[in-house]
């Protein structure tokens, strides 16, 4: 295997050779019975079943090369997909990641997606267990990603109900403030909203935690709180009502952020932009989850608000409010196919 700094392109380059250089790099884990190499892998499943979930990055479209190492991608790609298998209430345990790559791509691009992969997995001992490479236009990177219930019922996003406490684990707009840093181009970036979007760090451990704890509904937030809560909202057919005091963990630090984007120094000139970021911001990847009244919150949650009932009779056309009212940001999250 070459060492860091590989000045190889995918071109010329032998699928073998490339994958005996990835292979090294990859996690381990303790559910893994047959790792990359073989035509399938195999995984243990004490439970008898498993959850799984899939998600993708596409160059240009999810990241951007000039902002994102291979490192940064191989990161994200795994912690938005092992977020998913946390806010169902269980313990991720092994991925299997595809790869489209053009012939202009470095091999040590490469290699840093598969350090970032491995250290994005392992504080979960999750393994990466194979996958499939791929030549193509543009990077994209799929990741299908398989986790243990360990004797729990999956926290499903319908079973909230009227009366319950919301409660949030993680960060609201950090990532959302990251991007709109990089995209602005500015000097001397505030690097922990930066590192929010280049690598997110949801709380994984929430989500088994919030199942133990009889949570009754829960997602990961990944397209904005406001998206995100509209649809447990609506699998559940009840309303949230969100405290906005309760979300002003970071304002702070996006406030500063924002004044440096507008070039504003009053706060309530760039409040709304703030407001925008944490209501509608994605990718930190925190936990949105509900609670029976009266159940201690486990670690790492906060009380943002409660659950209500729907009106009884017409249709709802906000199922999420905030202080009892149609929020005031613009817009309500990220729209994959959206403009």
């Amino acid at each position: 295997m070459r060492p860091p700094g590989d000045e190889r392109l995918i071109r010329g380059t032998a699928e073998e050779d490339l994958l005996a250089t990835i292979f090294p790099l990859l996690p381990d884990g303790a559910a893994t019975l047959v790792g990359p190499g073989d035509d399938s892998a195999v995984v243990r499943a004490p439970d008898g079943r498993f959850v799984v979930s899939t998600d993708v990055l596409v160059e240009d479209r999810h990241f951007r090369s000039r902002w994102s190492t291979g490192y940064d991608v191989g990161w994200r790609a795994a912690m938005q997909n092992l977020a998913d298998i946390a806010a169902m209430g269980a313990r991720p345990t092994s991925l299997v990641v595809s790869l489209v790559m053009p012939g202009d791509l470095e091999v040590e691009w490469v290699t840093q997606l598969a350090r970032g992969l491995a250290a994005a997995c392992a504080p979960s001992g999750a393994a990466v267990v194979g996958g499939d490479l791929s030549g193509g236009v543009q990077v994209v990177v799929a990741v299908t990603v398989h986790g243990d219930l360990e004797g729990r019922e999956p926290v499903l996003r319908s079973g909230a109900r009227p009366g319950d406490v919301l409660a949030h684990a993680g960060h609201l707009g950090r990532s959302a403030a990251g991007l709109a840093l990089l995209d602005a181009d500015l000097p001397d970036l505030d690097p922990e909203l930066v590192d929010a979007y280049l690598r997110p760090d949801p709380p994984l451990r929430a989500g088994p935690s919030a199942a133990v704890a009889g949570a009754t509904a829960m997602m990961d937030v990944s397209d904005g709180f406001l998206r995100d809560g509209t649809r447990l909202a609506r699998a559940s057919g009840v309303l949230l009502d969100v405290d906005s005091g309760a979300l002003g963990e970071d304002t702070g630090r996006l406030t500063v952020a924002a004044a440096r984007l507008t070039s504003e120094d009053e706060h309530a000139a760039v409040r709304p932009l703030v407001v925008d970021w944490v209501l509608t911001g994605g990718e930190d990847h925190g936990m949105l989850a509900t609670f029976p009244p009266g159940v201690p919150l486990p670690e790492g949650f906060r009380a943002v608000g409660r659950v209500l009932e729907p009106p009884g009779t017409g249709s709802v056309s906000e199922r999420v409010l905030v202080d009892g009212a149609a929020p005031t940001a613009h817009g309500t999250g990220w729209d994959h196919f959206g403009t």
